[in-house]
């Protein structure tokens, strides 16, 4: 079932979201050659819990952390672990906060140290795609045309989109209705109403889009070891158009 938010409800998301967005922005000093992911996830923890709120992944379907922390070739769903992140590592942080009982949901991509042509170049589309989808979460557009657009740009530019991960609707739990694919056709799926909350969450490879998936059970990484990139954005339909929920002030 969707639930549809009052102004009400979708001003509290935002809050959670103003706080997802700052850890995020924190991160950006934070992550460099040396550290491991698990000091991020230390990191963002601490941070959570100092803003009076709840890193909301930590037993959702009985997983353990407050952040998926992928690095290279994992798609998403990394664990943090004690691995030296090192000079040129792209890391996606992937979280969740609750706050008074509003969620958000939000990854960002980090480049470690001294970047590449290549990783500029992935995670500059990869974002791209991500605000191309937004622009078509519009009252009254379908599901397909945010898919539609996203796929679309990045085949255009020779990259590929996961098709396994999906974005999602959000509130009260992390994952509800309605499923969001990062690809799909123009003008087809669901018809977007005032008050839904979504994801839109674009995985963006190098090289294929299939992916395989450890023996952990949750990291996937892609098929052919290509690199993969992702960002993700919280955000409410309204009559105004999209408005993106994690963002700081």
């Amino acid at each position: 079932m969707i639930t549809l938010k009052s102004p009400r409800e979708i001003e509290m998301m935002a809050d959670s979201g103003a706080i997802l967005a700052s850890v995020h922005v924190a991160l950006r000093d934070f992550i460099k050659p040396g550290i491991t992911s698990w000091d991020i996830e230390e990191f963002v923890h601490d941070f959570i819990k100092k803003h009076d709120a709840i890193a909301a992944q930590i037993g959702f379907e009985g997983y353990k952390y407050a952040t998926c922390c992928s690095i290279n070739d994992e798609i998403c769903h990394g664990f943090p672990r004690k691995e030296v992140l090192k000079d040129g590592d792209l890391i996606k942080v992937d979280m969740c906060v609750e706050y008074k009982g509003a969620m958000s949901d939000s990854c960002w991509s980090y480049v470690v140290g001294q970047s590449t042509p290549e990783i500029d170049r992935l995670m500059e589309v990869t974002k791209k795609a991500l605000y191309l989808g937004i622009e078509q979460a519009q009252v009254g557009n379908r599901i397909g045309d945010i898919g539609h657009a996203i796929q679309t740009y990045v085949e255009g530019e020779n990259l590929a989109v996961v098709r396994d991960f999906i974005g999602h609707g959000i509130g009260p739990t992390i994952h509800e209705a309605p499923q969001v694919p990062h690809y799909g056709e123009k003008g087809k799926g669901l018809r977007l109403k005032e008050g839904m909350v979504i994801t839109i969450e674009p995985m963006v490879n190098t090289g294929t889009w299939q992916m395989k998936m450890d023996n952990n059970g949750w990291t996937a990484r892609t098929k052919d070891g290509g690199l993969s990139c992702q960002y993700e954005h919280t955000l409410a339909i309204t009559k105004e158009g999209p408005k993106i929920l994690t963002l700081q002030d």
